[in-house]
């Protein structure tokens, strides 16, 4: 497992990694207001970096609609 840099985005830290010959991702609330996602890993697997913190993204912006 490879860990590389931290990306935020509206509040919440996305960590990704690297499993095996695929992305993943962890997300964490930065604050105490916001949501947390009821997975903290997200298992979607893709093959790159970028696809996976794309969805990441549409992910917490899905939880920050539904709780507005």
């Amino acid at each position: 497992m490879t860990t590389t840099e931290t990306s935020r985005y509206r509040g919440y830290d996305i960590v990704p990694r690297r499993q095996w010959s695929q992305w993943c991702v962890s997300v964490y609330p930065t604050r105490s207001d916001l949501p947390i996602l009821s997975r903290s890993t997200l298992r979607s697997l893709t093959s790159r970096k970028e696809d996976t913190l794309a969805d990441a993204r549409k992910r917490i912006d899905r939880i920050l609609t539904h709780t507005d």
